[in-house]
């Protein structure tokens, strides 16, 4: 899949609230410090003008936002919304703002047809954590598909990698072959995920 534009769409800052508009829409959730702006903006070719914000607080963006995006699939031209859940798990937040991220995330889940899947990213690094195991919990409960993707891949060893990435997809219940390692900074992994992006974009027969 080939992106040809991308702007952003509009943010739901209240449980509740409407996506601006009714294209079809792939969400990415993850850690408040797993990379997701990063990811998000090497994915979309924005790292010289970004898009999604890259905090220099983990947690502090607290809305959904929505990007929309024209692309080229091997197929045909599609549009579709990449939705930008904020973080979760991040200590030093304010106990009132982590009880509003329940409602807020959990409501857009669950009442959101137009949602074709979600994107879960865990730090390569350290493996899911209690909150990431709860939300992968959580998705299996919805019946969300679900891509599982790792983050900052560059910063392991080669050896790390070969021995901590498959003990990481046994904790996630996924065959190592079904999880997606990302380098935000070297973009590996990125034509793959682009490409599991397409096939959820494609329609069923």
């Amino acid at each position: 899949m080939k992106i040809r534009s991308v702007e952003f769409a509009g943010a739901i800052a209240r449980p509740g609230g409407d996506p601006p508009g009714t294209l079809p829409q792939i969400a990415f959730s993850g850690r408040s410090n797993v990379g997701k702006s990063s990811l998000i903006n090497t994915l979309l070719r924005r790292t010289r003008t970004k898009i999604a914000r890259v905090s220099t607080t983990p947690g502090k963006t607290r809305e959904i936002n929505f990007f929309r995006v024209e692309a080229t699939t091997t197929s045909r031209p599609v549009e579709f919304f990449v939705v930008d859940l904020p973080g979760y798990g991040y200590a030093r937040v304010p106990a009132a703002m982590q009880d509003a991220w329940r409602p807020l995330v959990e409501g857009y889940l669950r009442s959101n047809p137009a949602l074709l899947g979600l994107v879960q990213l865990i730090d390569a690094r350290h493996g899911p954590t209690r909150d990431d195991l709860q939300m992968v919990e959580f998705l299996a409960g919805l019946g969300t598909p679900t891509l599982f993707v790792l983050t900052k891949v560059d910063k392991l060893k080669r050896s790390q990698r070969a021995k901590e990435l498959p003990k990481i997809a046994s904790r996630l219940g996924q065959d190592p072959d079904q999880v997606l390692a990302f380098s935000a900074k070297t973009g590996e992994g990125r034509d793959e995920l682009l490409a599991a992006l397409a096939s959820l974009l494609e329609p069923t027969a």
